[in-house]
Formats: structure tokens, sequence, C-alpha cells
């Protein structure tokens, strides 16, 4: 097809685009901006004289292939970045193994000879604070007192022992923190400290997972606080 002495403009560059593309397999049949200026030039010069494009149209071309062109320089912008910040959420994980992070969760899974560390949050100051080490029958092992507290964050350690001065076996294990707020009983909130024993880089989801000590994991981005030991 050598020229063209009829039909729409568009209806030219469609017939020029797919010769285009058909010309060339190793362009992933896209037109840069040095293409799409060619054809049009081409189009100009094939236009049928008595019909010749209209302005509006050669500009409503014209803005809708920049506005192509830049939504496709964009979504590649958006994937390095996406690249970008997977490399580094990894990086970030990776040098978590070994170390203890804070989880909003007060189950948690105990090693022999182990103690762990929790932390209790309240909004308001309570008294006759308690805080009662649960094994997965419900039983009560061990009550530590911790008395008055201010409300904010407070840091608190159980040894490991049971009730009779004995290491608890290692399994599943609970904080539960009761104590008076405002006169009424109340559960306060626990939380606890696990040590990440190794890093999934690619989770459910594309999520970094972290596989914590006693079997259970957790988001990258659900990580509280991040401890030394």
């Amino acid at each position: 097809m050598d020229s063209v002495t009829g039909g729409s403009p568009l209806e030219y560059m469609r017939w020029q685009q797919e010769d285009y593309k058909k010309s060339d397999e190793n362009d992933n049949g896209m037109l840069t901006q040095e293409d799409f200026f060619a054809l049009l030039t081409k189009e100009l010069s094939h236009q049928d004289p008595t019909k010749p494009v209209e302005n509006n149209e050669m500009i409503s071309q014209m803005t809708a292939f920049s506005t192509t062109d830049g939504v496709q320089k964009l979504n590649e912008k958006f994937t390095d970045f996406a690249s970008s910040m997977s490399s580094s959420q990894a990086l970030q994980a990776s040098s978590l193994v070994g170390r203890s992070v804070l989880v909003d969760d007060n189950i948690f899974g105990k090693a022999e000879g182990e103690e762990v560390r929790g932390k209790l949050v309240t909004d308001l100051p309570a008294s006759n604070v308690n805080i009662y080490v649960e094994n997965t029958a419900g039983e009560i092992i061990q009550t530590v007192p911790v008395g008055n507290v201010d409300a904010g964050e407070f840091s608190f350690t159980w040894n490991g022992e049971n009730s009779i001065g004995e290491q608890a076996p290692e399994g599943a294990y609970r904080f539960r923190i009761a104590g008076l707020v405002d006169g009424e009983a109340s559960e306060l909130q626990a939380m606890t400290y696990r040590k990440v024993d190794s890093v999934t880089l690619a989770g459910s989801g594309g999520n970094i997972v972290l596989n914590l000590n006693g079997g259970s994991t957790m988001k990258l981005i659900d990580v509280v606080e991040v401890s030394e030991s």
C-alpha cells in the first residue's frame, strides 16, 4: 500500500502502527515519540487534499499520545520504586534474624530454660495489677505481682518458672494481665517479645514474613518494636 487518498487520519495512523509493529518484532509493539511524529508526518503527506486534517483532531491525537507516553513512563517509575522498596525491606528483615521483636499478641512459645519478656500497656493508671502465666489448658502456672502502674507502658520478664520454682516445660503459653482501673476489674493489654528465627522474603500476598520462635509468623509491617536481645 503506497498511498492513501481517503479515510480518516486516525484510520491511517492505525494502519501505519500495525505495519510498524509487523516490521520489527523486537520493539514490543510500543511506539516512541519519534515513531509518532514520523507517522504524523507521513499521514499529513498522504492526506486527502479535499479533506485536510482538522486542527482539533491533530491536537487530540498529540494529546492522546502525550498522555499515554506519560502514563507509561510513570508506570515504569513506580515499578522501579516498588522494586527498590522491596529490596530495602528484604535487607531490613534479614537483619532481624536472631533479634527480638515486640508483637501485639499475648500468646508466645517458650523454649526450655528461656526467659520471656513482655510489655503491659494501659491508657489509664491501674492498681493491684498481676501478670498471670497460663498454659494451653488455661491453667495458671505462675503469678507475677506488679502492684500499681501509671498510664503508658510497663516492661516485665517471666523467668520461665512455675509457682513452685521449677522450670516450665517448653511449649505455648500466654500472658493475661488483670488489675483495677477506676476501681473496676479490668484486663490490660499484653504484648510479648519474640525471637526471629528466619525470614520468608516472598510470603503470602508478597509480604515479607518473620518466622518467630515457637512456630508462629508475623508480617514485617506488624512489628511494633525491635530489641537487641
